[in-house]
């Protein structure tokens, strides 16, 4: 097959990208989004960002933690602002569960708004990755806000989330702080497996993998991968132009790739020309980032799957 692009190729990817411009499609759920209604105040209230979160924060608190998701069902997180009246709920709460790295952009005027109680980000501890060179930790007293918000995805990364939520808690709560952390361990336990299972499965396969957009390096990296994406960002906005399309398609050529990933939200036509072009197909690498039935680990069990359907 040749390596360049036909003309007739071009002229749909042309077609194509003048038509569509390629953005995340928000599916907005029927469910309707959950509030803070406990009547229990000894419990601690809880709000989580978004979704690992809110799985995360109810594994280690249980039935001792009240705990809210705040991003509404089928809404992408990095789309997300809140209202007036979340606002208003936001205060009622003891805690807010944040990612960090600057997925959340609208703590900065929960804080201007004097927010009276605890910000955790989860990522306190962990080494983002930076557009600059430096990396670094940084600890609680700064919440960091730059660099790729996507830790949640490398399971590694992941218990530390699950581990600074149960310090939290355990901070907040010291009477019940055992079970906090007994809880957080279990749960550990199972990213553990599920770590191990990655590495196993993946350690003598191809390295090479096309996302859609810039959401797996930590995942990457800790695996001994190699990220390609269709939209360079850490979010999932952005236009795909003809040239983006005819780049990727020259490199999935280059790598001998057969397999495009897309996304639950997103567009699935970006994707499908490029395997069109390749002689091959697409499938779904999930960031996790929209409500679903699936739980953290079945969910990354199924990215397993599809990665090692390209990669084996």
């Amino acid at each position: 097959m040749s390596c360049c692009v036909n003309t007739q190729t071009k002229l749909t990817i042309i077609a194509i990208s003048i038509v569509i411009p390629i953005t995340s499609v928000v599916v907005y759920g029927t469910n309707t989004p959950q509030q803070i209604t406990s009547t229990d105040n000894s419990k601690l209230q809880v709000i989580s960002s978004f979704n690992p979160l809110y799985e995360f924060s109810q594994i280690v608190g249980k039935e001792k933690v009240d705990v809210t998701l705040l991003v509404p069902v089928g809404v992408e997180p990095h789309d997300w602002e809140p209202t007036i009246k979340d606002v208003q709920q936001i205060q009622k709460s003891n805690l807010i569960v944040i990612n960090g790295i600057g997925f959340e952009n609208w703590v900065d005027d929960l804080v201007e708004n004097n927010y009276q109680g605890k910000i955790i980000d989860t990522s306190n501890g962990i080494v983002t990755i930076k557009s600059e060179e430096n990396n670094k930790e940084h600890d609680e007293e700064h919440i960091d806000d730059s660099g790729d918000p996507h830790i949640w995805l490398n399971p590694v990364y992941a218990k530390k989330q699950v581990q600074n939520i149960a310090i939290a808690f355990s901070n907040s709560d010291p009477e019940n702080g055992e079970f906090y952390h007994t809880n957080a361990a279990r749960y550990n336990e199972k990213l553990n497996s599920l770590d191990t299972k990655i590495r196993n499965d993946l350690s003598s396969c191809k390295q090479d993998f096309i996302a859609f957009h810039d959401a797996f390096s930590y995942f990457a990296d800790e695996y001994d991968l190699n990220q390609h994406t269709i939209i360079a960002t850490t979010n999932s906005h952005g236009e795909v132009t003809a040239k983006t399309l005819e780049n990727v398609i020259s490199i999935a050529r280059e790598l001998n790739i057969k397999i495009i990933f897309s996304e639950e939200t997103t567009n699935t036509k970006t994707s499908q020309i490029i395997a069109n072009e390749i002689g091959g197909k697409v499938l779904v690498l999930s960031p996790l980032e929209i409500v679903s039935e699936d739980n953290y680990i079945s969910k990354m069990t199924q990215n397993l799957e599809n990665l090692k359907e390209a990669l084996c």
